[in-house]
């Protein structure tokens, strides 16, 4: 067959270069517009002293991280806690491969055909098609890997990976808070990829795709999806919290717990790197949700009164973009300076017993809805129904402790003499 989607190396290779270099200079300055809203938040003035008002800052930090002296503790395998940091940043920078970050068109379909006789009935179907493919082809999609029609599971799958550089970090470093800090996030992170895939499964259901760029244009014909689908909108949100490890769900490196969790014995560079692939992921899952549940590139009233094929589109689009971007990032930090940290159980708990059933009865809403052909306006009046139900049915579930055994401390009950002889009979 000779109408194949053609991979264009030299703009693929300059998107990269602009990709990476941005993301790194993000990230950098996301640090500072987090300490700034940390201060503000805490009535502080934060970081002013390094340039204009504290701009400098982060190339100041940056040359720190460089320049500082590179300790790798004897007790830690030197193989696997050096590979950690690597896995962390590379599996956060890989999944941006496939995230639109500005315009782009959806890539024209058809039915693969599985024989020779079925490629030959195809022919005939679409003698446009060659001329789809090559439009497609001829025109730059704002995004390094166009036309993956595995899109979403591409990322999940990459993000995925991350869990390896908590549970190699943790465990190389043998260190028991650092192990402790492993353990928590390998739970955490399996138990909310569960209701994070299954969020989506409903845009996937409406649009026909995995592909990012057949999502947009689905958005493009029929509205957002955050719309159509606020309940799996929440979830995604509340699942890509826990899966960048951020407030309220660093309990892997809860600092009153575990001293710096799995990252403990990592300093320099090291550690510089881990949080780089945290704030990477930031921006990736930020994407995300403005690509998925709000739109992407298209802002009604703004993108669509500009002829398409300008420069002054092109760019709109990609401010568009990048605006709701930030926006999602804000919240991020808001939310971190905001709601206290949960215990673990509850941490499990909101997985296992809210946010997976939900997400299941969102499925099925939308099975029913898609096989009976209804509008799309009954989804979210089915998923207030849903957060309705669930309220009601939290608040009928007991909360006494009845079933919990209250174990008492008997040390501050021994009598004085005993804990004197107790204590003149120890040897020295």
């Amino acid at each position: 067959m000779d109408d194949v989607f053609q991979f264009h190396f030299w703009i693929t290779l300059i998107f990269i270069a602009i990709v990476m270099g941005v993301l790194q200079g993000t990230c950098a300055y996301l640090i500072l517009l987090e300490r700034k809203i940390s201060a503000w938040a805490q009535d502080r003035i934060g970081p002013n002293r390094v340039g204009p008002a504290g701009l400098l800052q982060p190339i100041v930090d940056g040359a720190k991280f460089l320049l500082k002296e590179e300790v790798i503790p004897g007790h830690v395998d030197r193989i696997f806690y050096l590979l950690a940091p690597a896995i962390a940043l590379g599996t956060a920078t890989l999944a941006f491969a496939v995230v639109p970050f500005g315009r782009t068109t959806v890539p024209p379909t058809r039915l693969w055909p599985q024989t020779v006789a079925q490629e030959k009935k195809l022919e005939g179907e679409n003698p446009d098609f060659q001329k789809e493919v090559a439009a497609y082809n001829d025109s730059v999609q704002f995004v390094i890997a166009p036309h993956v029609d595995i899109g979403l599971v591409f990322v999940f799958a990459v993000g995925s990976l991350a869990a390896y550089s908590v549970v190699l970090g943790g465990w190389s470093s043998n260190n028991k808070y650092s192990f402790l800090g492993a353990l928590r996030s390998s739970a955490q992170l399996i138990s909310y990829e569960i209701p994070m895939g299954m969020s989506v499964l409903g845009v996937m259901l409406l649009s026909g795709s995995l592909n990012l760029e057949t999502i947009l244009d689905y958005q493009f014909r029929n509205g957002w999806n955050a719309l159509y689908q606020p309940l799996a909108c929440i979830l995604f949100i509340v699942a890509i919290f826990a899966e960048c490890n951020r407030l309220p769900f660093d309990l892997s490196e809860a600092e009153q717990e575990l001293v710096g969790g799995y990252h403990t014995e990592y300093s320099a560079l090291k550690f510089g790197l881990f949080f780089l692939g945290e704030y990477t992921h930031m921006i990736t899952t930020s994407f995300l949700v403005a690509v998925i549940f709000f739109g992407g590139w298209l802002l009604p009233g703004v993108t669509d009164t500009v002829s398409a094929d300008t420069t002054l589109s092109l760019c709109l689009k990609v401010v568009v973009l990048a605006v709701k971007m930030s926006l999602f990032i804000v919240f991020y930090m808001l939310v971190r300076w905001t709601i206290p940290r949960f215990r673990y159980d509850q941490l499990m708990g909101l997985a296992w017993k809210v946010l997976i059933p939900l997400a299941l009865a969102h499925l099925v809403v939308v099975l029913m809805l898609k096989q009976l052909e209804g509008c799309l306006w009954l989804l979210p009046i089915a998923s207030l129904a849903l957060l309705l139900g669930a309220a009601a049915l939290s608040a009928q579930v007991p909360k006494s402790r009845a079933g919990r055994k209250e174990v008492a401390f008997r040390g501050h009950e021994m009598p004085l003499q005993r804990l004197v002889d107790a204590t003149s009979e120890r040897p020295l």
